[in-house]
């Protein structure tokens, strides 16, 4: 899920009903560069709208619980699990929930996504902290989202100041946890914008782990 406007199921449900993705089938390349030399086990995606992310993992032996409170989302990534998954489409499961309520289990989880959820500050801080938590000994946090210096160095993503975050705001929304913050940077990512031509945004990233023990 990338949410730049709204935390309105019933606008996300009408935007996810057309017939092509809202987002690109591929994962996100801070997902997937970050990711890819860990072990599989237990993952969480926060907001994983059609389960890009989700998906991407589950296919190389995650067992992923993609949350969104968009149905139509999670049953577009139920039907892509099962088209790329094969027998193995039970790795995906979804939950529908709104993530500002919703509460995962603390310490459960191996890797635990939060991948362009963009609120303001009151609510974004809780849902952080929760993910955090939620991130097993050993275990791994990724954080990516539009950074508040895209709005003026960057292109595309919010436009609402209010919604966006630089990595320092993730450590401290994250700090209660207790986790080993790894990496907190703002980072190019490269694109093509609407006219073909390359462009660059830049994202707030922040990779962090719980210790062992």
């Amino acid at each position: 899920m990338d949410n730049t406007d709204s935390m309105d199921s019933t606008a996300w449900n009408q935007r996810y009903s057309g017939s092509e993705l809202v987002w690109s089938a591929a994962p996100n390349i801070w997902v997937e560069q970050l990711t890819q030399d860990l072990a599989p086990g237990k993952a969480l995606d926060i907001a994983a709208g059609e389960g890009r992310n989700a998906l991407w993992l589950a296919a190389r032996g995650w067992h992923v619980t993609a949350v969104d409170f968009s149905a139509v989302a999670l049953h577009r990534a139920r039907t892509l699990a099962g088209e790329q998954l094969g027998e193995h489409g039970g790795a995906l499961v979804t939950l529908e929930a709104d993530v500002q309520t919703w509460v995962p289990q603390a310490r459960s989880y191996d890797l635990v996504l939060v991948v362009y959820l963009h609120l303001p500050s009151n609510q974004r801080s809780p849902i952080m902290a929760a993910a955090a938590h939620a991130v097993a000994p050993g275990g791994t946090l990724l954080v990516v989202g539009h950074d508040l210096e895209n709005l003026t160095s960057g292109h595309g993503g919010p436009q609402d100041p209010e919604v966006l975050y630089r990595p320092d705001d993730i450590v401290g929304d994250i700090e209660p946890a207790a986790l080993v913050v790894v990496r907190a940077d703002t980072v190019t990512r490269s694109l093509t914008d609407p006219q073909g031509q390359p462009a660059r945004a830049l994202d707030a990233l922040v990779l962090a782990r719980r210790p062992m023990g």
